[in-house]
């Protein structure tokens, strides 16, 4: 085996994560290199049907900075103000994420993305090989097998990074020779992408800055907006049952249901039928690993590690917020064992709790978001965040408007609920409550957050 440099490093996947790891790696001073299985998409396009738009927030705004790249990025963002809910009777509302347009997340095209860090990489020295596909890996040896047109490259490697998502072929090589201890829960729903076009003056067809929700109980759609004044629509169905993907199975089943549960919406998808035709099924899952290292020969990052649904948002944020934490743990000269060690030690708990909120999202996005409890708690969350600024923190802020660890947001959230439940049960309205009684139970319940959160 030929002698490797003590800081070089082999990333395997050049979507999202992998481009933001390798241009993080390289400004610290690594050789890096980055294989993808698939060819350029900078010169093939992108492979799209699958791919449920990206809702960019602070975290992953927060990593886009460290690599210089968020000037570029927001060129081609959306703002999103909140969810723009279609009651199944008519009408629509909009519920704010936030305070005001400080507080908003942001509708960004996972292909547009992938190609500007694909070339901040490039910029920053990191050699990618594009149609080189991770074959197996000999770890003993140190060496990594890659196949591309019919060749088989033999790559030394000190050390590897698996950023190729849900399906990681990194993850398999690690788990034939260690037990990871992986669990795969498939949601009993899939989704499917559908598309509003822009309107006949070339702008968009409904409200461009919200994500717009359909809520139908146990089924949805969705609809967020693009730069190209499109929005990329997302249906999501069980997969078995009366109303769903076995019953639901050709675009003329589509256009039925669309005029039946989402009859305002029909007029705006002009090809529906040929889409949903199209367009294949996604599936829903959430990945469980028990570990995610290999000693000091190989770490897995984002979906690779902790593929999760996509109801909070945040799959990308947080995968970006891996690769900033991999970085630093990576930074100066230190041995990759306890960097991989002290990098899981730190996101593993945080990655289990947005896992865990991302599950409850779906029930609240599909079945709440049009109920009058869940619209009074809200009203309620909002005065109380009001009166306890930095104590009494909406949830959603917590997740999405800072970068305070998953793991406080979703115990913080937990004790908040409970606040919000206990004090509207029975209540129509918040006439004649006990101001003074919960404003107690708020500084006994919650400590202030930390002003760097």
């Amino acid at each position: 085996m030929s002698a490797i440099a003590d800081r070089h490093i082999t990333l395997v996947g050049a979507g999202l994560a992998g481009a933001l790891l390798a241009t993080l790696l390289a400004q610290r001073g690594w050789t890096v290199e980055l294989f993808e299985r698939r060819g350029d998409p900078r010169i093939h396009g992108y492979a799209g049907g699958r791919s449920i738009n990206l809702a960019l927030a602070e975290r992953g705004l927060n990593a886009l900075r460290a690599a210089g790249v968020d000037g570029e990025v927001m060129q081609q963002a959306v703002m999103m103000r909140g969810r723009m809910v279609h009651f199944r009777e008519g009408g629509e509302q909009l519920q704010r994420y936030g305070r005001d347009d400080s507080e908003v997340i942001w509708s960004i095209s996972r292909g547009d993305l992938n190609i500007v860090l694909l070339n901040a990489a490039e910029a920053a020295g990191v050699d990618i090989h594009f149609d080189r596909r991770l074959e197996r890996v000999d770890f003993d040896a140190g060496i990594a097998h890659f196949v591309g047109e019919r060749e088989d490259i033999a790559r030394p490697f000190r050390a590897l990074v698996g950023c190729d998502g849900a399906g990681s072929s990194l993850r398999a090589a690690m788990h034939a020779v260690s037990d990871l201890g992986e669990r795969i829960e498939v949601m009993p729903h899939g989704y499917k992408e559908l598309e509003i076009p822009p309107a006949g003056d070339g702008g968009f067809r409904i409200e461009p800055n919200a994500l717009h929700i359909w809520p139908r109980g146990d089924y949805m759609c969705i609809a967020l907006p693009n730069d190209e004044r499109t929005f990329t629509v997302t249906l999501f169905l069980p997969v078995e049952g009366p109303t769903s993907f076995a019953s639901v199975r050709d675009g003329a089943d589509a256009e039925a249901l669309f005029a039946r549960d989402f009859a305002d919406a029909l007029p705006l998808i002009p090809d529906l039928r040929r889409d949903f035709e199209a367009n294949p099924t996604g599936m829903l899952a959430t990945l469980y690993l028990d570990r995610w290292r290999l000693d000091g020969r190989a770490v897995l990052v984002g979906d690779a590690a902790h593929a999760m649904v996509p109801f909070h948002g945040q799959g990308m944020n947080c995968a970006f917020e891996d690769c900033v934490a991999l970085a630093a743990h990576l930074e100066g000269d230190v041995d990759t064992a306890a960097a991989f060690a002290a990098f899981e030690a730190e996101r593993k708990p945080n990655a289990a709790a947005i896992q865990a909120m991302a599950l409850e999202n779906y029930r609240e996005m599909s079945d709440r978001v049009d109920d009058a409890d869940f619209l009074l708690q809200r009203k309620l969350e909002r005065l109380l965040a009001e009166r306890h600024p930095g104590r009494f923190v909406p949830r959603y802020a917590m997740v999405s408007f800072m970068r305070l660890p998953y793991a406080t947001a979703f115990e913080r959230g937990q004790a908040q609920r409970a606040l919000l439940v206990d004090a509207t049960r029975g209540r129509s309205d918040l006439d004649d409550l006990d101001w003074d009684a919960l404003d107690r139970r708020v500084r006994e319940a919650l400590s202030p957050l930390p002003t760097e959160a």
